[in-house]
């Protein structure tokens, strides 16, 4: 697991300034994302659980301090008050699979400044990147409208560690399944996959590797269909499951035009009477071509999504921020051209009208609607264990779908609203007007 060291540069020599000053009563960050990726209506929120164990386990070693020491290089003394630097505080965030908007804060960091601002790299890179992928992977189980949906990322994803990420951010917001076996042993995921071409090549004739497979897989198989001709191969297909009678099968076409050529396989397997063959599709698939699929009327019974979903590729990364928003007390906030953000503690209110409320921390909203952010961390220990992935694949299904339906809309979504209460836009007021009489005087 990454330790104290996963942190850039500067928010190491700023904590140490921070504890040479004195610089220890307790700092609010926020963390949220200025804007949505285009063709987003919402994002899912994800990474939390990570966060929460990183943060539960922070520990600067005697190794750290040489890391840090030899990156900065400083001798070993001078990055002495870092020994032993854990993180004591406290963190409130939405739980994982919940519906978030750009504006409002996922995450709230209070601690001593030193321990906030350390962890700022770790907080983000999580958060950022797994909430990226859950909010491109909730959309191909809303292009798939009901049909399933299966993770077969591992080979394209920038690294085996974003993989893992894939699968279980799949699982969260609605796949049935992952090709990826360390993922689906460490979430209980159902495993699923077929075979390769290079498997048909290694035996040469069709039949010959569908029935060696058959053989060394009892019960339902899927048959990879399309390595020479793939009505061709559906055919053979059709005549090696209806001699094996396996119920549950499947075949897999992973090229040419998905639409038509699952049409013509649907007719083929009909034909021999395999009505209860399904057909797997793969190859480049992503919302749009499962939306495209859809409206095509293709008899498709599972879709298998790769390489587009596990990079999220048209959006592979979120603007997102992680700011000071209190110190010992006082409201702060940033004034740079484009990247104001908003003092205080805050809380997020969802009403059942739709739209968020954006508030100071104890502030009563003036209407009915629920707190999103929960204290996960106090005091440096989870207030709760680890949730069960089970529980916020729950959440986020009832998330999405008490969503407006123009939000859901995979081509040029309606987001939902979310602004700020009178007191959080009187606060910023005064904490600016603050400020800029500083600089004026």
């Amino acid at each position: 697991m990454p330790g104290a060291t996963t942190a850039d540069l500067y928010e190491v020599t700023m904590a140490m300034s921070y504890l040479r000053e004195g610089m220890t009563a307790p700092a609010t960050f926020d963390l949220f994302v200025r804007r949505l990726p285009a063709d987003r209506g919402f994002l899912v929120a994800a990474g939390i659980e990570d966060v929460l164990d990183h943060l539960a386990g922070l520990h600067t070693t005697e190794r750290d301090l040489a890391d840090f020491a030899a990156a900065l290089g400083h001798p070993p003394r001078d990055v002495a008050p870092l020994a032993g630097l854990s993180f004591t505080g406290e963190v409130r965030a939405v739980p994982e699979g919940t519906v978030v908007l750009p504006g409002e804060p996922l995450v709230e960091v209070t601690a001593p400044l030193p321990e906030a601002q350390l962890v700022e790299s770790f907080v983000l890179n999580e958060i950022s990147y797994q909430t990226s992928l859950a909010s491109k992977a909730v959309r191909s189980v809303l292009a798939a409208d009901g049909t399933p949906v299966v993770d077969f990322s591992l080979r394209r994803t920038h690294s085996t560690r974003a993989a893992f990420h894939a699968a279980r951010v799949g699982r969260l917001t609605g796949f049935s399944a992952t090709s990826n076996v360390e993922a689906a042993a460490a979430w209980d995921i159902p495993a699923t996959g077929t075979m390769a071409h290079s498997y048909i090549e290694a035996f040469g004739p069709e039949e010959r590797a569908f029935r060696a497979f058959a053989e060394a897989h009892p019960g339902p198989v899927t048959l990879l269909v399309d390595t020479y001709d793939t009505a061709g191969g559906v055919g053979t297909a059709a005549r090696v499951l209806r001699s094996l009678d396996r119920p549950g099968s499947a075949i897999r076409i992973d090229s040419g035009d998905l639409a038509e050529e699952a049409v013509r396989a649907r007719r083929i397997l009909d034909s021999a009477g395999l009505a209860d063959v399904r057909i797997v599709v793969s190859g480049g698939l992503d919302e749009y071509a499962v939306d495209e699929l859809r409206r095509r009327r293709a008899p498709v019974d599972v879709f298998a999504v790769g390489t587009k979903v596990g990079v999220s590729a048209d959006a592979p990364y979120l603007n997102s921020a992680y700011k000071l928003v209190e110190y010992d007390g006082r409201p702060v906030m940033k004034l740079s051209t484009k990247k104001v953000t908003a003092p205080g503690r805050k809380q997020v209110h969802r009403s059942e009208a739709g739209g968020d409320l954006v508030t100071l921390a104890d502030e009563e909203p003036p209407g009915p609607g629920r707190p999103l952010l929960r204290t996960l961390m106090h005091e440096g220990r989870r207030v709760h264990p680890r949730e069960d992935l089970a529980d916020a694949r729950r959440r986020c299904a009832a998330e999405v779908a008490a969503l407006d339906p123009a939000a859901r809309g995979i081509h040029s979504p309606e987001p939902p609203s979310c602004r700020f209460s009178p007191r959080l836009d009187a606060l910023t007021a005064k904490v600016q007007q603050h400020i800029e009489d500083a600089y004026t005087k």
